[in-house]
């Protein structure tokens, strides 16, 4: 900054040289009035205002306050000198907050800077609007930025930048980025050569695909390809291997990207990412000596092994991670023992059994005292997952223990999951009680409402469990210091249960009182309030006890709180009414059961524990608590009617924690899990169409091979071939022109892929380089009938972004095999198939050739081609046409059909009719025979 400028350099050398605050203070004050000055006279050129801006900005960074200044920088933005513009935008991002009224001046200055040819001035300009642009700037420059991205002129330099200020630019406001519109685009840049653009691309995409799944689908197959070239082929440059690893901060967020989305079906995606994974694993087998080197393949093997628990438990890759977890949790380096745990927790939410892991259990528990609280944070993390019925009364036991010796931050999160795992794993009454109010006495202040809240329904809606807990309660109460919550407990119960204990020895209803009474003088008014209720039901249920809980309440009618003195008030008018009187009997009637409530402990430790901007693709618990997740995702876009369920947190539950079978517990509520699938996305382009497109595409219906598609750039030809129900393309793409189709990426589209499955045998390439051909080769089985052609999509780089759809010439006739039959044999089908609506038939208008007859052998063409066996001799016409064939489905077998085909020389007309066993099909193989022998209308 002080190159060049000497009175800057004189000013930094006097500030230094300033021995105490108050000459420095002094030189300052001395140097602002002097540039207020001259700011004010005016007539300053570029170099003045860049030094005194210069001045004003160091001044800032000491701490000082600035009020001058401002307008000059903004000025010194729109000067063509880099020096200059430089501390221009130095000052607007240091003096300026994003909703300063000089940011509006600078607005079409920054525009200019991004329009410009000069790559310089772009950074500059996409650093201001990363660093103070508010929501007007965004609006105003979004679509400039994006335009820079993805402009194929930019530099490698300027396209990280602007994927950066993009990501700032969502995160800070998202409604303003077109997501959904500029996905494809953005997503293309993801097969840049540059591994810098892929890795700021790939960021930007994370943080869009969270919130836009679909469109965002096709990063899916981009990110398998580019960790297939890091990680198998090793396609990249030396610049970007840190300590031989390649790229791995680009490895961890595709690694993480592909967790956003469900498993794909493509066998081969399936089979790269696995051999990418098992690369990865065994690179990261044994560690080495350099520390960095460790720490870089660490970061990449964990974040894999989430991935191979995302794709599949129960796969081998799974086995051996959870082999590898349990030594890293016994590492010495802490970092790597947090890992370990985080990771495992990951596998014990998803894994359908937690054998592996329960191996491990007394390393697990062993790390709740670990010296550092992020490791001991995890370790609860895991045994809260890995609780179940077989071992939840030993981890519920080890962390009550730990929790009067825990750290007081972990502490509530503690009580928390101590209490949801207790109600959740309990398999008798003793134990639940025991456990929970062993908890309330242990947690003290750190016991939310929500604990006691649930013990108390508990309690009301199971009569067998209200003896035992009245006596429990009790003799808890007898603890010399008995925590505020333990009394909120025990004056519920004995209120409403304590007569069904009072004739036991211990436990009359004199001491019950005198127990009570004791504990209230510790207690805030909320509690007294509660126990005031208690003592109004002993007036019913206990008539020895009437003159003493009179006398409370008396002493309690002239207290300050409005609360409890109403409370005493009301409590002493019903206690002084007559013995015979029925209104103290029917206030103070035993509460009947809570209607079904959810849980809200679970609501609460899910605010606890919140959210990030790198959303997680799991919740800390067991695989049952990630289904119900998903689930709740579905259900919170629908209306939800739960009667009976209480205001505030426990609307946020919409799955009771309640697994005790002794509780009342609401409903299941089930919805089918709409998933997204990252081979395709909900959006499809329009299909191209043409005269050409449309008659290559008819004649390939019942043809083995032909072009598809064909324009300056591009040609695509298919050959096929068909056996049953399975199907093999070779599809032939061709680029026409002299320069590479780079980013060129293909997906398939089915409308019913129950109906029809098809494959990649391999991935598609990436970039076809000039005036060269590639192969896309493609497995089709046919499930079941389906009407429709699937739809492939082809999208490429070549000066701007192109998209193809087109239909792929793959109909139901493709799977018929022809059949031989004799004309009996084939009459006496054709009856006993009938008519409609087994039948399909339909008059049309044909051509007849140059001679005028019948082209007969166009005819036989088609029906050949579309795979019926063309039946001689059957037909006393000879002109006519009879065929036989039969539909082979995986799922639905075997469907027959017969085909009758009678043109008319005179009249210029055909009738076809089918007779099939599907009608369905006899519809659908009418209008595939009609539309190619149809003359043109």
């Amino acid at each position: 900054m002080a190159t060049g400028m000497r009175g800057l350099n004189q000013f930094i050398a006097d500030i230094r040289g300033a021995r105490v605050r108050e000459l420095e203070e002094k030189r300052i004050n001395k140097e602002m009035a002097n540039i207020r000055k001259r700011f004010k006279d005016g007539n300053l050129d570029g170099y003045q205002k860049k030094k005194y801006v210069a001045k004003i900005i160091f001044t800032y960074i000491l701490g000082y306050k600035v009020d001058v200044g401002h307008m000059e920088a903004v000025n010194l933005i729109s000067s063509n000198k880099y020096s200059e513009k430089q501390i221009g935008y130095l000052a607007v991002t240091l003096l300026m907050h994003e909703n300063s009224d000089f940011l509006r001046l600078v607005v079409n200055s920054i525009r200019k800077d991004l329009d410009d040819n000069n790559e310089i001035h772009n950074c500059l300009a996409l650093h201001a609007i990363a660093n103070v642009g508010g929501k007007e700037m965004a609006e105003a420059l979004a679509e400039d930025v994006h335009r820079l991205l993805i402009s194929p002129t930019s530099q490698s330099f300027v396209k990280k930048k602007a994927a950066l200020t993009l990501l700032r630019m969502y995160r800070k406001h998202p409604d303003v980025i077109p997501a959904e519109e500029w996905a494809l685009r953005i997503v293309s840049l993801m097969d840049d050569p540059d591994l810098g653009v892929v890795i700021c691309v790939t960021s930007l995409v994370m943080a869009l695909a969270q919130d836009h799944l679909d469109p965002f689908a096709v990063c899916y197959q981009k990110a398998v390809d580019r960790l297939h070239r890091l990680v198998i082929e090793h396609e990249y440059s030396a610049t970007y291997a840190y300590y031989k690893v390649p790229s791995p901060w680009l490895q961890v967020k595709l690694l993480r990207l592909l967790q956003y989305y469900p498993p794909s079906d493509d066998p081969t995606i399936r089979s790269v990412l696995q051999n990418v994974i098992q690369v990865i694993m065994t690179n990261s087998a044994e560690p080495t000596r350099n520390v960095q080197h460790n720490n870089a393949q660490h970061a990449v093997l964990f974040e894999a092994i989430g991935l191979a628990i995302h794709l599949d438990t129960n796969s081998p890759l799974v086995g051996t991670a959870a082999v590898l977890l349990a030594r890293f949790i016994s590492s010495k380096e802490t970092n790597v023992r947090y890992l370990g745990l985080d990771t495992m927790a990951h596998l014990a939410a998803r894994a359908d059994s937690l054998e592996p892991i329960k191996k491990h259990q007394g390393t697990i528990i062993l790390s709740l005292r670990d010296k550092d609280i992020s490791v001991r944070r995890r370790a609860l993390d895991l045994l809260y997952s890995m609780c179940d019925v077989d071992n939840s009364e030993l981890i519920v036991g080890e962390l009550l223990r730990y929790l009067k010796v825990a750290d007081y931050g972990l502490r509530e999160e503690m009580v928390l999951k101590i209490a949801i795992l207790t109600e959740k794993y309990a398999n008798s009454y003793k134990w639940y009680v025991d456990t929970i109010l062993d908890l309330i006495s242990a947690a003290g202040d750190h016991v939310g409402d929500e604990v006691w809240y649930r013990v108390v329904q508990i309690v009301t809606n199971t009569e067998d469990l209200q003896e035992y807990a009245a006596k429990v309660v009790f003799e808890h109460m007898k603890s010399p210091s008995s925590h505020e919550n333990l009394v909120k407990v025990g004056g519920y119960i004995l209120g409403e249960y304590g007569h069904l204990v009072a004739n036991m020895p211990g436990y009359s209803p004199a001491e019950q009182f005198q127990l009570l009474h004791s504990k209230s003088q510790f207690c805030g008014a909320p509690t007294r309030a509660l126990l005031l209720s208690t003592y109004i039901k002993w007036v019913n249920v206990f008539p020895e006890l009437k003159l003493q809980l009179i006398n409370v309440f008396e002493r309690y009618r002239h207290v300050l709180d409005s609360d409890l003195q109403q409370r005493a008030c009301e409590f002493y008018a019903l206690a002084s009414r007559p013995e015979d009187d029925e209104l103290l009997q029917n206030v103070c009637e035993e509460m009947p059961p809570f209607p079904p409530r959810q849980s809200a402990l679970l609501g609460r430790l899910n605010r606890k524990q919140g959210d990030t901007e790198d959303k997680r693709t799991w919740v800390i618990g067991g695989k049952e608590a990630n289904l119900e997740r998903q689930a709740v995702q579905r259900l919170t876009t629908m209306p939800t009617g739960l009667g009976g369920v209480e205001s505030g947190s426990a609307q946020e539950i919409t799955k009771s924690l309640a697994g005790l079978d002794f509780s009342t517990s609401p409903n299941k509520v089930e919805a089918p899990l709409m998933e997204h699938t990252p081979s395709s996305s909900s959006k499809v382009p329009p299909v191209v169409a043409g005269p050409n497109i449309d008659k290559w595409f008819d004649k390939l219906t019942y043809s083995s091979d032909g072009v598809l598609y064909e324009d300056v750039q591009l040609q695509i030809g298919i050959k096929t071939r068909y056996h049953g129900h399975l199907g093999q393309l070779a599809i032939y793409v061709g680029n026409k022109i002299a320069v590479p189709l780079t980013s060129f990426t293909t997906t398939v589209q089915c409308g019913d892929p129950d109906a029809l499955s098809i494959t990649f045998a391999k991935m598609p390439p990436t970039m076809i380089a000039p005036r060269t051909q590639t192969q896309l080769l493609l497995h089709v089985e046919c499930n079941k009938f389906f009407k429709n052609p699937p739809i492939m999509t082809v999208s490429f780089l070549a000066g701007s972004h192109q998209t193809l759809s087109i239909r792929l010439p793959i109909v139901v006739t493709k799977f018929f095999e022809g059949v031989k039959l004799g004309p009996n044999e084939f009459f006496e089908r054709w009856k006993l198939i009938g008519g409609p609506p087994r039948e399909a038939q339909s008059i049309f208008a044909i051509t007849l050739d140059a001679a005028g007859h019948i082209d007969m052998p166009r005819q036989q063409q088609v029906i050949s081609g579309l795979r019926f066996d063309v039946l001689e001799g059957i037909d006393p016409s000879p002109t006519n046409i009879v065929g036989a064939g039969v539909l082979h489905m995986a799922t639905e077998g075997k469907v027959g059909c017969l085909l009758r085909l009678e043109p008319n020389r005179e009249a210029k007309l055909c009738r076809v009719t089918i007779r099939s066993t599907s009608e369905d099909v006899a519809s659908e193989v009418q209008k595939l025979i009609q539309k190619p022998l149809a003359a043109p209308s």
